[in-house]
C-alpha cells in the first residue's frame, strides 16, 4: 500500500511539474538555458565525486594526484577535461540564462524570489569553482588562493583572523587546501537543494514569457510541445562540449597552472579563470583595498536588489525602445569588463576599467529606476495594454 501510494504520489508530481506543466505558447529557445544549466550542474556533480575518489587533498601530492587521474586512471583524462570545461560552459550558460532575465524582466514581481534564488545559487556556483580552481595546486590555483583569500583582510575588527580561519594557519598551506577541497565537494550539493528550490518557485509562478503578458489561456502543456526545444538545445551544447573536450581541452585553462605550486616564484600576471575576470576588473578599478572588495561584492548585491529598483509595468524590452539599447550596452560592456581583467593594471587598462565599472553600477542603480518611471508613460504603453487586452 505505501508502495503503491509512493508511486502515485510520484507521477502526480511528474505529471504536474513536466508532462502537463502549463507553459506559455510562445516561448522561444532563450528559455533552454535554465534546463541546460540543470543537465550541466548534473555532469559536474558526477565527475566531481568521480574526480574524489582519486584526489589527494595534500601539498605534497595535490598536483601530482591531478597528473596521474590524467595518466593512469582508465578514461581519468576524459573525466577530468569535461569537469574542468564543464565549469566553463556552466558559466557560459548561466550568465546567457541571468541576461535572457534581463532582457525580458524576468525578476519583476512576481518572480522576484524565484530571481533571488536564482542569484544566490550563481553566488555559490562562484565560491565553488573559485575552491575547485585552487585543487590542482598549480603556480594560479596557489597565488589566486594567496590574493583572493586576503581580500577578507579588509573586513573591519576581525579580517585577520577571518584571513587564517581561511588558510588553517598563517599561510596558504595544507590545512587551506583541506578546508578549499572540503567545501568544493560539499557545496554542489547545496546548490542542487537550492535548484530544487528554484524550479519550486518557477513552478509556483510560471514561466515569463518574450511578451511579458500574463494570460493564463494563453498556455499548453510543457510535454510533448516544448520539451524538444530543450532537447535541441541540449544537443547544441554537447557538440560544443565535445569540440572543447577533444580539440581543444586545454585552451580555456591557464597555462602556468600546469606547472607546480611554489610560494618563492610569483607569476608575472596573477589573473583568475576567464569567468570571474569581470569581476575581477571591478575589484581592480578601485585603488582601494576595501573599496576594491566592496565594488566586487557590490556587483553581486545590485543583482539581489534589482527586483525592487525596477517598477516598470513594462516586463519585456520589446515594449521599452529606450532600455533596449542600454541592455545590449551592458552586455558589451560585462564582455570588456571580461577583457579588461585579462590585463597588467597599467596606462589605458586603468582607466578603461574604471569607465566599465562606472556603467555596471550606473546601469542597475541609476538607468533602471529612471526608466522605470520615464518608460511606462510612453505612447508605446498604450500598444502594450492593447497586446494585454
Amino acid at each position: 500500500m505505501c508502495w503503491r501510494w509512493n508511486k502515485q504520489l510520484l507521477t502526480s508530481i511528474l505529471d504536474s511539474h513536466i508532462i502537463d506543466y502549463p507553459t506559455p505558447k510562445n516561448l522561444n529557445y532563450m528559455w533552454s538555458f535554465g534546463s541546460t544549466a540543470g543537465i550541466m550542474l548534473v555532469i559536474q556533480l558526477l565527475t566531481g565525486i568521480f574526480l574524489a575518489m582519486h584526489y589527494c587533498p595534500k601539498m605534497e601530492y595535490a598536483f601530482y594526484s591531478v597528473e596521474h587521474i590524467m595518466r593512469d586512471v582508465r578514461y581519468g583524462w576524459i573525466i577530468r577535461y569535461i569537469h574542468a570545461n564543464g565549469a566553463s560552459l556552466f558559466f557560459i550558460v548561466v550568465y546567457c540564462h541571468i541576461f535572457r532575465g534581463l532582457y525580458y524582466g524576468s525578476y519583476i514581481y512576481p518572480r522576484h524570489y524565484l530571481w533571488l534564488s536564482g542569484v544566490l545559487i550563481f553566488i555559490l556556483m562562484m565560491a565553488t569553482a573559485f575552491m575547485g580552481y585552487v585543487l590542482p595546486w598549480g603556480q594560479m590555483s596557489f597565488w589566486g588562493a594567496t590574493v583572493i583569500t586576503n581580500l577578507f583582510s579588509t573586513i573591519p575588527f576581525i579580517g585577520f583572523e577571518v584571513v587564517e580561519w581561511l588558510w588553517g594557519g598563517f599561510s596558504v598551506n595544507n590545512p587551506t587546501l583541506n578546508r578549499f577541497f572540503s567545501l568544493h565537494y560539499a557545496l554542489p550539493f547545496i546548490i542542487a537543494g537550492l535548484t530544487v528550490i528554484h524550479l519550486a518557485l518557477l513552478h509556483d509562478v510560471g514561466s515569463n514569457n518574450p511578451l511579458g503578458v500574463e494570460y493564463y489561456g494563453n498556455k499548453m502543456s510543457f510535454y510533448p510541445y516544448f520539451y524538444v526545444k530543450d532537447l535541441y538545445s541540449f544537443f547544441i551544447l554537447l557538440i560544443l562540449f565535445c569540440v572543447f573536450v577533444y580539440f581543444f581541452p586545454n585552451a580555456l585553462n591557464h597555462p602556468d597552472n600546469y606547472i607546480p605550486a611554489d610560494p618563492l616564484v610569483t607569476p608575472a600576471h596573477i589573473v583568475p579563470e576567464w569567468y570571474f575576470l569581470p569581476f575581477y576588473a571591478i575589484l581592480r578599478s578601485v585603488p582601494h583595498k576595501l573599496g576594491g572588495v566592496l565594488a566586487m561584492g557590490g556587483a553581486l548585491v545590485v543583482l539581489l536588489l534589482l527586483p525592487f529598483l525596477n517598477s516598470s509595468r513594462v516586463r519585456s524590452t520589446y515594449f521599452r525602445p529606450i532600455y533596449s539599447p542600454v541592455f545590449w550596452f551592458l552586455v558589451f560592456d560585462f564582455i570588456f569588463l571580461g577583457w579588461i581583467g585579462q590585463k597588467e593594471v597599467a596606462g589605458p587598462y586603468v582607466i578603461l576599467g574604471n569607465l566599465a565599472t562606472l556603467y555596471y553600477f550606473f546601469f542597475f542603480l541609476v538607468i533602471i529606476p529612471f526608466l522605470s518611471l520615464v518608460e511606462d508613460h510612453l505612447l508605446i504603453f498604450d500598444s502594450y495594454s492593447k497586446i494585454k487586452k
